[in-house]
């Protein structure tokens, strides 16, 4: 069983939305996002992230930071660009890429659930920025960007939103980067009983993006309770997420680069790779076709990476991976990157930038040699989720991403 519940969102009026949806906090580096906003005032990266809005010499760990973001939440309120809803809805949120297109439901969801493990999990969260986000959500009394849910297809929920979207969107917008993002308010009862009944005979929600933002509600709700027990108020009971079917997402390639080589020269580590890996070279595709390949970029010049079987357990859904892999037989034993959260010797680039950037990280000196790999699968995902277990940092990078500022989520003084 599945609870979700319908909520008041705060939502951009209709002459706003595209002005105000901004990119999630995490995508960008600070640089990136007072790029982006330098002509957009209402773009709704000065609530996300607002430390592009320090003042010079400012810590982005300052107390201001999160001042400034329940400051600029305010004017958007007060200036009118932003309302709440007045009654409680569920939103059809789709978004298009390309030939690509994924409907999602804007709902709550159950932070009961959320720890008990009903809803699962299937990353580590770090400690700083859970804190972050924590301190985000209890400075504005809101959840300002949606968890990335999925569940396993059901079509009930398929025929009822295919219903939905018949209607006249409320917001039909595009986006810089060419994705283009509509929204329908589900305001009506009887759909809204619908929905939530449907999703009552869903087994499981699978987080697939924003961990820390389920984290931080969470702890939130921790923090509330103490300070309220037996208190009546249920808003910081749920958390805000966008739910799709498992068959309708996308995943790309979470790939690597690492700045050295570990004291090896090149001849030394590609024969130490070749004791791990069968390796051919003049990969002229540069992108595994397939699982248990694996692209790796080296002075110039592009290898095939091909697993050997013996090399790993096909029934383990952790070690079967290719990200466990290549981190089992390569990343730890010859560069050693023991642990790949916190070693700064390697950087993480979403397959959104493409193999141009493998290559441009290399070329340029920073950097010794970079890894593409194959995406991880959706079934992949679930099976170690449903097993409890935990994936290598970086495993998945789901695209198109959500946009923030469409929907926020106010949670009761």
């Amino acid at each position: 069983m599945s609870v979700v519940i319908p909520f008041k969102a705060l939502r951009p009026h209709k002459q706003f939305a595209s002005a105000v949806a901004s990119y999630p906090y995490d995508v960008l580096s600070v640089e990136e996002a007072r790029e982006i906003v330098r002509d957009s005032p209402l773009n709704f990266l000065h609530v996300e992230k607002s430390e592009i809005d320090l003042p010079s010499g400012a810590r982005a760990d300052d107390e201001l930071e999160y001042e400034i973001a329940k400051r600029n939440l305010g004017k958007m309120i007060n200036d009118g660009v932003l309302f709440q809803d007045k009654k409680l809805c569920f939103y059809v949120y789709k978004q298009k890429s390309g030939s690509h297109e994924q409907h999602g439901i804007v709902a709550g969801i159950s932070l009961a659930e959320y720890e008990s493990g009903a809803i699962k999990k299937h990353e580590l969260t770090k400690a700083d920025k859970e804190l972050d986000r924590t301190r985000h959500v209890m400075a504005l009394n809101a959840q300002t960007g949606p968890v990335f849910v999925t569940y396993r297809a059901n079509r009930v929920i398929d025929r009822t939103v295919k219903n939905l979207v018949k209607r006249d969107p409320e917001y039909d917008f595009v986006t810089d980067d060419g994705i283009s993002h509509t929204v329908w308010v589900v305001d009506d009862d009887g759909d809204i009983a619908a929905l939530i009944s449907a999703f009552a005979k869903v087994n499981a929600l699978y987080i697939a993006d924003g961990h820390h933002r389920a984290a931080a509600a969470a702890a939130v709700r921790r923090i509330k309770r103490e300070s309220n027990p037996g208190g009546a108020d249920a808003s910081y009971d749920y958390v805000m997420a966008v739910l799709f079917p498992h068959n309708q997402l996308k995943i790309m390639s979470y790939n690597r680069a690492v700045r050295d080589l570990n004291g090896s020269d090149e001849s030394a580590f590609l024969s130490r790779v070749s004791g791990q890996f069968f390796v051919s070279a003049n990969f002229q595709e540069k992108l595994p076709a397939r699982s248990h390949e694996i692209g790796m970029y080296l002075k110039g010049r592009w290898y095939k990476l091909k697993v050997k079987e013996e090399s790993y357990d096909p029934d383990d859904p952790i070690r079967s991976l290719d990200v466990s892999i290549l981190q089992d037989k390569l990343l730890r034993p010859i560069l050693g990157i023991e642990n790949p959260r916190t070693d700064e010797r390697i950087e993480y680039i979403g397959g959104i930038r493409g193999v141009q950037e493998l290559e441009r990280l290399v070329d340029s000196g920073n950097f010794a040699v970079s890894f593409s790999l194959y995406p991880t699968i959706m079934s992949q995902l679930m099976a170690v989720a449903d097993a409890g277990k935990i994936m290598p940092p970086k495993s998945t990078w789901f695209e198109p991403k959500l946009r923030s500022g469409i929907f926020v989520r106010l949670l009761k003084s």
